[in-house]
């Protein structure tokens, strides 16, 4: 089984609506959900299909401040859910 890619990102608290209006505009190009609403951070799971869309989208948002630590890790899923699947 194919895992999306993982991201996650802090996301400006104040522009965190429009952030998330912005990312749901684009249908099915990535999965958010916050992670930590006390430090506003967020996690993205990414289709590779979308991903160069995905990547470009992020890549305008930090460079307009909405974006900070930006990073593609692990996807936690996968690690976690090894048994998931099995029978």
């Amino acid at each position: 089984m194919e895992y999306c890619s993982y991201y996650q990102a802090t996301i400006a608290r104040r522009e965190s609506w429009f952030f998330v209006a912005v990312l749901h505009s684009y249908d099915h190009m990535s999965f958010d959900r916050t992670l930590d609403i006390q430090n506003s951070v967020f996690e993205f799971f990414v289709p590779q299909a979308t991903e160069h869309y995905f990547l470009e989208a992020i890549k305008q948002l930090e460079e307009r401040g909405l974006v900070f630590d930006f990073k593609k890790l692990p996807n936690r899923l996968a690690q976690e859910g090894k048994d998931l699947w099995s029978a």
